[in-house]
């Protein structure tokens, strides 16, 4: 009965444990809890390290609803337990791939786009922005079909909404004909990483860069087509002046997306994640690098890293109305992180960020509201889809509702 996340820092006990195999199973589910007075949460891989899921009712399980349902060349309809990786695999089979992706392909899909799961490039969203339709269990039991022909508007509300609208059963998932990637990485020092960033984020696909406490030095990614002409460039462009270790190539690879851009993850970790303006990246990384230098660097050995995401306009999306970058602060499971994870939020705080729903943060609904222009909005849809608060668990609560 026990639950334990990914990295092991969240786990209690349930009253209850279900795992439904159909879409009726669930609104059974959903209608008892109902009846009872009591909460379900839906739960898919145990990535997330934040308590979304944590309840004492109903654990629901979306690991029986999963895979690839339907596709074409252009939407793709999954059910919403498919894991990241299984999912890539089943689109590539027919033939399809997504947009983009994160780091990690172990989360499922359901749960990815719930709590705004990203990748990096400045013409990317986050994948709730891939989010074409949703068809989801309210908290009265009934199904609701959110898509562009049928509830549009409340399409910027389901695309992204933490399970508190009402359990998600299927997805359908905006998707292309299937393609690779060229993978490429190599270390730099991070004063000509910051040097050449602008640069380095407007002339590949997709760009990123993790930044090492300890040897000031910085690992720098990026990803582009195959087949487009200019990623066959020199690499890397632009050269890294002078002679050194970071001249040498880390890594390269060609492959589908879903193979390409993920990485295996062997060793667990602890994460704060803060999207940020864009124009503030410069400054607050300025300043968390100073902090961790000065005052944290004995106990932080992980990594630091740097993506960006482009605007959307879904309500709870850490993005809305804004191009985006994010800095993550990851800290190893055997280590302590609070402090740490703490002191930086208080920087990402000054510079105007807004918290990853699924990583570590200590924000409440009097901190948040003022945050997301559309808040308001989306409390009122969600008190209107679940009146009776189903799925209104105590952690949420304290997102949601201000004391």
């Amino acid at each position: 009965m026990r639950f334990v996340n990914w990295s092991g820092s969240l786990a209690f006990t349930p009253g209850e444990r279900a795992e439904p195999a159909t879409e009726d199973e669930v609104c059974d589910l959903v209608l008892r809890s109902r009846e009872a007075g009591t909460t379900v949460r839906p739960v898919g891989s145990g990535h997330s390290s934040s308590p979304l899921v944590r309840t004492d009712g109903i654990l629901l399980s979306l690991d029986r609803l999963a895979g690839v349902i339907r596709g074409d060349g252009k939407l793709a309809t999954v059910w919403a337990g498919t894991r990241l990786k299984e999912l890539g695999e089943g689109l590539y089979d027919a033939g399809l791939a997504m947009d983009n992706l994160g780091d990690v392909d172990y989360q499922s899909i359901a749960g990815a786009t719930a709590t705004g799961t990203h990748g990096t490039g400045i013409g990317f969203g986050n994948l709730s922005t891939q989010v074409a339709g949703v068809r989801l269990v309210t908290g009265t039991g009934e199904v609701l079909d959110v898509s562009a022909e049928r509830n549009p508007e409340l399409l910027p509300a389901v695309r992204l909404s933490l399970g508190a609208l009402g359990v998600v059963t299927q997805l359908t998932l905006d998707v292309q004909p299937r393609y690779e990637l060229r993978r490429r990485a190599w270390c730099a020092p991070v004063e000509w990483t910051l040097d050449h960033l602008a640069e380095l984020q407007h002339t590949n696909r997709n760009m990123d860069f993790y930044w090492y406490p300890r040897s000031d030095l910085t690992q720098v990614r990026t990803l582009n087509r195959a087949d487009d002409r200019s990623a066959h460039r020199p690499w890397p462009t632009p050269r890294v002046p002078g002679s050194g270790p970071w001249e040498d190539p880390r890594e390269t690879r060609v492959g589908p997306t879903h193979r390409t851009i993920p990485r295996r993850r062997d060793l667990r970790f602890e994460e704060i994640e803060y999207m940020l303006p864009a124009e503030a990246l410069p400054a607050c990384f300025a300043e968390v690098r100073r902090r961790i230098r000065d005052w944290h660097r004995r106990d932080v050995g992980w990594r630091v890293l740097l993506r960006t995401i482009a605007a959307d306009d879904i309500w709870l999306s850490n993005a809305y109305g804004r191009s985006t970058a994010t800095i993550a602060c990851l800290q190893n499971t055997s280590l302590p992180y609070e402090a740490y994870f703490r002191d930086m939020e208080a920087v990402f705080r000054q510079y105007g960020g807004r918290p990853h729903w699924g990583k570590k943060h200590w924000l409440t609904a009097r901190e948040l509201r003022p945050l997301y222009p559309r808040w308001d909005d989306f409390q009122e849809l969600r008190r209107r889809l679940d009146p009776d608060g189903v799925f209104l668990s105590p952690d949420l609560a304290r997102l949601f509702e201000e004391a």
